[in-house]
């Protein structure tokens, strides 16, 4: 969109606007007409996207499920480990507490002698 003008860039994006139905314009309307950006690069697909070792959530939980004992997890261990592994892909807050408190309760366990879970 570089080699548009400013009036250019809004012109397009009323097109657009006026050329949507009523239901979209009105999300738009409720979000906010000034912040909406039609031109914006989208997100990546989820499959695609990769954490700091460069691996994608299939390669992260596949690599961690097999180095759990298949006898020692349930579909819910699975699960939750896969929610885990997406949270942390996608930076959510939820999830970085989630692991902050496991890995510091891990921590606390190790220190008062105990065996981490």
């Amino acid at each position: 969109m570089d080699e548009f003008t400013p009036e250019q860039i809004e012109e397009k994006k009323k097109a657009i606007f006026d050329c949507m139905g009523k239901r979209g314009q009105k999300q738009i309307l409720k979000k906010g007409y000034d912040k909406w950006n039609p031109f914006q690069e989208p997100k990546d697909p989820i499959d695609i996207r990769k954490d700091k070792t460069k691996r994608t959530s299939q390669v992260l939980i596949r690599e961690f499920l097999t180095q759990v004992d298949h006898d020692d997890y349930s579909n819910t261990f699975a699960q939750g480990a896969l929610e885990m592994c997406l949270g942390i892909i996608n930076d959510d807050e939820k999830i970085k507490g989630m692991f902050a408190f496991a890995s510091w309760y891990e921590d606390l366990l190790r220190k008062e002698g105990h065996e981490p879970l």
